[in-house]
């Protein structure tokens, strides 16, 4: 197996390097395919060019774009030349975006065309499919690089968080962090793969599946961003194998009835969905949809990275809705309180990719314990065989007349009512509980559920006091940049729905 030194050197160059390293569906044009020898050559090219500009090892140079070849290519030729880069959530406002550039303190821009308007004024920008002075092309230094060895600690890359409760974090990782990352997911047989990507790059889900497909010599297709009807055609056309989404995405594709009936499936092997919990009703209509595929339900974090769970060591097979086993490599327990090794608590995890800390954030602790561990803020059970079970956030848990809810637990149980596609939970206030739960529910196609049948349904499967006391049926949920259910919208808009009820009443 390769010996990586550079987390954007992972292209094995003994191998057939005519082999089509991405199929590019984004850019100006689609598709695209780029050879390993053409994405290397581009990424030595940014590295040469960098270099000769004059930056300094350790400069950060920011990434705004949608997913396409060329952004692969700045990613790994930054990190090549020594620089750190810096991938930034373009669906952000533009306010953020600039507040994330200089908080950065990116030194140059990549952006593609559609984002150059809100790229920050005085500061370099070299645009993706631009033509001139300043287009990818033209900035390319075309020749040979011996990429740099990096430090202990180096920073590779710096990842900012969402920023749902706040100003968004810069999240540092090392090189060595995330190709510890990359060696403990790297398996014989994975450069047989065609790996399906349309999360956006600037998400560790994306990111961290785009190093392991080169490591391995795979061939990513890649979508520039997430549609359900693009997703479940680039899925036939191009054969793809493996597929990776949050639960979200998921669900939007299997609402596409018609086309998923008529989609050759045949080629996926494997489904690995993360960043989000998934019910039992879409792990089922999943494993309907696509029943040659092994489905997992996976779990990681910006902060420590994808590796944390497993296979069972006794070859055990996983409980559907687990997240797995502790995987060897890593330390995990679970706190409530003051007891370490709790059956149910704040998942804490000791490994090789738990971050350096956050940039330039004196205002908030490191979340990372005396001894090393790094606090989640995700709340897990094990099972007698040691299996994980993901509960749901501190964050989104609130608590109504006493009790703790976890928006998550309640989704789960709403989604095994036979009518229920996907539901969302969000808390509104009360003046007697301090704050109750509301749903909002998609129903399956052809159904047509009652509010009334759906509080029945909680009430006889739940604990009284999670059961929604209003329940809103709608077409879609509105999705964070993340492709993640946007939480923060959802309770505004319940809130304007009680306030409007209220009025009428």
């Amino acid at each position: 197996m390769a010996s990586f030194t550079n987390l954007g050197d992972l292209i094995v160059r003994d191998r057939d390097m005519s082999k089509v390293a991405v199929i590019d569906l984004g850019g100006e044009e689609s598709p695209r395919e780029f050879s390993y020898r053409a994405l290397d050559a581009m990424a030595n090219g940014v590295a040469r060019a960098l270099t000769k500009r004059g930056f300094a090892r350790g400069d950060r140079i920011a990434i705004l774009s949608a997913n396409r070849a060329e952004y692969l290519a700045a990613y790994y030729g930054i990190m090549r030349a020594g620089f750190v880069a810096v991938p930034v959530n373009f669906k952000f406002p533009q306010q953020t975006i600039h507040l994330i550039i200089r908080d950065s303190g990116a030194k140059l821009v990549f952006c593609d065309p559609p984002r150059r308007k809100d790229c920050p004024d005085g500061l370099p920008v070299v645009t993706f499919g631009g033509k001139g002075a300043v287009g990818f092309d033209a900035f390319l230094d075309n020749g040979p690089f011996d990429a740099v060895v990096p430090a202990q600690g180096e920073p590779a890359m710096f990842l900012y968080t969402s920023g749902s409760t706040g100003t968004p974090k810069g999240v540092v990782l090392s090189h060595l962090s995330h190709l510890w990352v990359v060696n403990a997911r790297l398996a014989p047989g994975l450069d047989k793969h065609r790996y399906l990507i349309a999360a956006p790059l600037y998400h560790m889900n994306a990111l961290a599946l785009s190093k392991l497909a080169c490591a391995a010599h795979a061939t990513i297709v890649l979508l520039p961003q997430f549609t359900a009807r693009g997703y479940i055609a680039a899925i036939e056309r191009y054969r793809a194998t493996w597929l990776t989404a949050v639960p979200p995405m998921m669900a939007m594709m299997l609402r596409e009835s018609d086309l998923m009936a008529a989609t050759d499936f045949a080629s996926v092997q494997f489904v690995r969905m993360g960043s989000a919990p998934v019910s039992q009703s879409l792990m089922q209509a999943i494993h309907r949809a696509l029943p040659k595929a092994a489905v997992t339900n996976a779990y990681g974090t910006t902060e420590a990275g994808p590796v944390v769970f497993g296979p069972h060591p006794k070859g055990l097979p996983q409980p559907e809705m687990s997240v797995g086993y502790p995987h060897p490599q890593v330390q995990l327990r679970l706190v409530d309180g003051d007891n370490r090794d709790a059956v149910q608590g704040v998942l804490e995890m000791k490994c090789p990719a738990v971050m350096n800390g956050y940039h330039n954030r004196p205002d908030v602790p490191p979340p990372i314990t005396a001894d090393g561990y790094y606090v989640t803020g995700d709340v897990f059970r094990r099972d007698e065989n040691g299996f994980h079970y993901f509960v749901g956030r501190t964050d989104d848990m609130f608590v109504s007349g006493g009790e703790n809810i976890y928006p998550a637990d309640v989704e789960r149980m709403l989604e095994r009512h036979p009518g229920v596609a996907q539901a969302a939970v969000v808390p509104v206030e009360d003046d007697i509980k301090g704050t109750k739960p509301v749903a909002f529910v998609i129903p399956k196609t052809g159904q047509s559920p009652s509010e009334d049948e759906i509080k029945k349904f909680a009430l006889a499967n739940a604990p009284a006091y999670q059961h929604p006391r209003s329940v809103w049926f709608v077409d879609e949920l509105p999705l964070a940049s993340t492709n993640k259910v946007d939480r923060n919208q959802l309770m505004r808009t319940a809130a304007e729905r009680v306030k409007s009820m209220q009025g009428a009443s």
